[in-house]
């Protein structure tokens, strides 16, 4: 699904990633670890194809194409689709509205999954005008939930939403996303997950865990393990054992 091969990035001269690699196979899930200003959010960025982002080395496949200067519009046909941390507010434009120009599943589905999310009564109101960080969070996985997408990047999904919002965001994710019910042959989608704490994998199951530290990933494994270890040391171990292996 997903290549990552030796890839550096620069935002303004400043180089942010440094030969990142990573691969997703198709229906797998990921997570991204890391703290605060580690480079989690260029990396999205940059699958994305955002021109902010620099590409200076390296190369990104997409299904096997490669699409490292790929405008955001044709990654987004070719099936990425993104959850925003903070995306913007659209006055004058109704969710509905959005939601049927974007849409390529059913409407009758798109109405059943807004119940779900207990946001029905969102669909009449300008996009995101006014919604508390919760409910921004709902419009979002409604949007992609419509825009059907093969690749799902979600930026920060349990920042600033309760805990009651997080379980049920955290459930729609799985539902939408990880496809357990079938077997990862069977998967037709997979996504990538940045979280800061991972307080929201209480509620989705993810194949495989990245820590990301000064740039680089620095270690990837069981992402209970790595989880763990950060819940009890903090990222101190990981850049620890990071230090330990770069020397």
């Amino acid at each position: 699904m997903l290549t990552i091969e030796n890839l550096s990035v620069k935002v303004e001269d400043k180089l942010l990633l440094k030969n990142i690699n990573l691969n997703m196979d198709n229906g797998e899930v990921h997570v991204l670890f890391g703290p605060n200003g580690a480079g989690k959010s260029t990396l999205i960025n940059t699958i994305l194809g955002n021109p902010k982002y620099k590409v200076v080395g390296g190369s990104i496949y997409f299904k096997g194409k490669d699409i490292t200067d790929m405008p955001i519009y044709e990654r987004a046909k070719l099936g990425i689709g993104i959850s925003y941390q903070s995306p913007p507010s659209i006055p004058g434009v109704k969710l509905k509205d959005l939601l049927k120009i974007i849409s390529k599943v059913d409407w009758e589905k798109i109405e059943k999954m807004a119940e779900t999310l207990h946001f029905k009564d969102f669909l009449k109101r300008d996009v995101n005008v006014g919604f508390s960080g919760g409910e921004v969070k709902r419009s979002e996985l409604l949007q992609l939930f419509a825009q059907n997408p093969e690749f799902i990047m979600f930026d920060e999904p349990d920042s600033g939403v309760d805990v009651e919002n997080v379980k049920l965001i955290g459930t729609i994710i799985n539902d939408i996303l990880l496809e357990k019910t079938k077997k990862p042959a069977d998967r037709k989608k997979s996504g990538l997950i940045i979280t800061h704490m991972g307080h929201i994998l209480k509620f989705i199951n993810v194949d495989r865990a990245h820590v990301l530290y000064d740039g680089i990933i620095s270690c990837s494994g069981s992402p209970d393990e790595i989880l763990n270890t950060i819940i009890k040391y903090g990222y101190e171990r990981c850049i620890a054992c990071y230090q330990k292996r770069k020397h």
